[in-house]
C-alpha cells in the first residue's frame, strides 16, 4: 500500500516498567502495589514476606539487560520506545523529601542509552503501580495528600530528565480504576463508588499538576493522558441497546473529557446522582483541572458489545471479560476479540471529540509462541493481527485524523499485566522464560521482529491491505 504515514511519524514499541525491570528491591527501590500483586491486577493481594519470590521479581531483567534490549529495538528501526518510571524506584515509600539518586541513575543510563541510537523515549510516569508505603500510610489516591506525593515526584523526573525527554504521559489506563481500583488507585477491591471517584478525581487533580509543571519546566515537551480504548458496539439496533452503549462508552470517555476539556462533563452529575455518588471537588481542583493535555494516547486491543437485555448481560458475566460477545468477530486464545476496523472507528471518534492529535500506545496479540525444531518463531498470526490493524490506522489517517506513532505492547516478551504470565506473549522477541520463572533468559528474534523491521523501515508500504 501507498503509504500514509507522516514522515515523523513515531514507530516502535512500550513496555512497563514492573513488567520488564525485575530488580524488585535494587538500588533502594521500595515496595510498589505490583510487588504486592504478584499473580497479576485479578491474582489479588499478597503481603510480602521475606525470602519468597514471584515472577515479577525478576521479570525479563531489563534493568540488567536493557543495553541489549534497546539494540534489538535500534535493528528493528524504533523511532521511539514507550517506557514507564518506577515511582518506587525515585522515592521508595512515596512521601520522601529526596528522591534516591540510584533510581534517578539508571533511567539516565537508560536515556542515554535510546540516545545513541535515535530512540526518542515515551515516559509514564504512573504505570499501574505506586509506592505501596502511600497506600499503606495515607490510603493511596483517597487521600487528597497524594496529589502533593505525585507532583513532587513529576517535578523531581521533569528537572532530571529535561534535556532527554520531551514525550510524557501520566497515568496508564486511568479508567481502568474503575475496574481494578487498587492497581488504579491503590483501594480495596470491594471499596464504595463514592470512595472510587473520589480517589480518581485527586488522580485527575494530580495528573492536570502533572501537565501544568511539564508545562513549566519542559517548554519544548508535551505531556498526554492515557486511556483503555474500550470502544463498545451496540449489540443491536434497538434504541435501548443504542442508549446502553452510549452510557458504557461514557464511563470511560468521562476520563478523555476531564482531562482534555479541563472540566467535568454534564452528563456525570445526573450519573453520580443516579448513583449517589458524593465526591468532594474543590473551587483550586476546578481551577487546576483547567490545565489540559498536549495531546491523547491510547490503548487498544479490542471491541465488546452492548446490550440492555439483561438475561444476555448475565451470561456474559460468566466470560472472562464479562462482556457480550460480537457475532462477527474472531477471537484470540485468550478470548479478546480481533477488530482492525474497530481502531478505525476509534481514532475517528476520539479525532471528533477532541481535535487533539493521537497516539496509539498499545496494540498486539497476546498468543502461546513456541520455537520449532530448528528453535524458530513462526508467528504469523501476529503479523497477520499486527498488519491488519496499522491498514487501518493508515486508512484513519488519510481520513484526516492526527496520530502522532505507534508502539505495539510488548515489543518484547514480558509478564502479562491481568494474570502475571510469560506464556502470553506480545514479543517480536522471545524471552527464554517459562510462567515458573524457569529459563535462560537469553533473547530470540521471531518472525515477526523482520516483518516488523520491513514496516518500519518502509513506512508502512510493505503492509499488505
Amino acid at each position: 500500500m501507498k503509504h500514509a504515514f507522516p514522515d515523523n511519524f513515531l514507530w516502535g514499541g512500550a513496555i512497563a516498567a514492573n513488567q520488564v525491570e525485575g530488580a524488585y528491591l535494587t538500588d533502594g527501590k521500595g515496595l510498589s502495589t505490583s510487588d504486592l500483586q504478584p499473580y497479576g491486577i485479578f491474582g489479588g493481594i499478597i503481603p510480602r514476606v521475606s525470602g519468597d519470590s514471584y515472577i515479577k521479581d525478576v521479570a525479563i531483567d531489563f534493568y540488567h539487560r536493557y543495553p541489549q534490549d534497546i539494540a534489538l529495538f535500534a535493528e528493528m528501526g524504533f523511532k521511539c520506545l514507550r517506557i514507564s518510571i518506577a515511582w518506587t524506584r525515585i522515592f521508595p515509600q512515596g512521601d520522601e523529601s529526596q528522591p534516591n539518586e540510584a533510581g534517578l541513575a539508571f533511567y539516565d543510563r537508560l536515556f542515554d542509552e535510546m540516545a545513541k541510537y535515535n530512540i526518542t523515549p515515551l515516559v509514564t510516569l504512573s504505570h499501574y503501580e505506586m509506592p505501596y508505603g502511600l497506600v499503606k500510610n495515607y490510603g493511596g489516591w483517597g487521600n487528597r495528600k497524594t496529589i502533593g506525593f505525585f507532583e513532587h515526584y513529576a517535578r523531581t523526573v521533569f528537572q532530571r530528565y529535561q534535556h532527554k525527554v520531551k514525550l510524557w504521559l501520566t497515568f496508564n489506563e486511568i479508567n481502568m480504576s474503575l475496574h481494578a481500583p487498587f492497581t488504579g488507585v491503590g483501594l480495596e477491591q470491594e471499596s464504595a463508588k463514592s470512595e472510587v471517584y473520589q480517589a480518581i478525581h485527586h488522580q485527575l487533580v494530580a495528573s492536570a499538576k502533572a501537565v501544568a509543571a511539564l508545562h513549566q519546566i519542559i517548554p519544548d515537551g508535551r505531556i498526554g493522558n492515557m486511556l483503555l480504548g474500550g470502544l463498545m458496539y451496540p449489540l443491536t439496533c434497538k434504541p435501548a441497546d443504542v442508549l446502553e452503549t452510549l452510557q458504557q462508552n461514557r464511563e470511560w470517555l468521562f476520563f478523555g473529557d476531564v482531562q482534555v476539556r479541563g472540566y467535568y462533563p454534564s452528563y456525570m452529575a445526573r450519573y453520580f446522582k443516579q448513583h449517589n455518588i458524593s465526591i468532594e471537588i474543590t473551587a483550586e481542583d476546578k481551577v487546576a483541572l483547567k490545565e489540559t493535555v498536549d495531546f491523547i494516547s491510547f490503548s487498544y486491543y479490542m471491541s465488546g458489545c452492548v446490550t440492555a437485555d439483561e438475561e444476555l448481560n448475565r451470561k456474559a458475566r460468566g466470560n472472562i471479560l464479562s462482556m457480550v460477545q460480537n457475532p462477527h468477530l474472531a477471537s484470540s486464545e485468550w478470548g479478546w476479540q480481533i477488530d482492525p476496523d474497530g481502531l478505525r472507528i476509534l481514532l475517528n471518534e476520539l479525532w471528533d471529540r477532541y481535535q487533539k492529535p493521537l497516539f496509539i500506545v498499545e496494540n498486539g496479540l497476546g498468543a502461546k509462541d513456541s520455537p520449532d525444531t530448528n528453535g524458530n518463531i513462526e508467528d504469523d498470526y501476529r503479523i497477520e493481527y499486527l498488519n491488519d490493524h496499522l491498514v487501518q490506522v493508515a486508512e484513519a489517517i488519510e481520513d484526516g485524523v492526527e496520530v502522532m506513532g505507534y508502539t505495539s505492547w510488548g515489543p518484547i516478551d514480558l509478564v502479562s499485566a491481568s494474570k502475571a504470565e510469560l506464556s502470553k506473549r506480545y514479543g517480536f522477541i522471545y524471552v527464554d522464560r517459562d510462567d515458573s520463572g524457569h529459563g535462560t533468559l537469553e533473547r530470540r528474534r521471531k518472525k515477526s521482529f523482520y516483518w516488523y523491521r520491513d514496516v518500519i523501515q518502509s513506512h508502512g508500504e510493505t503492509l499488505k491491505r
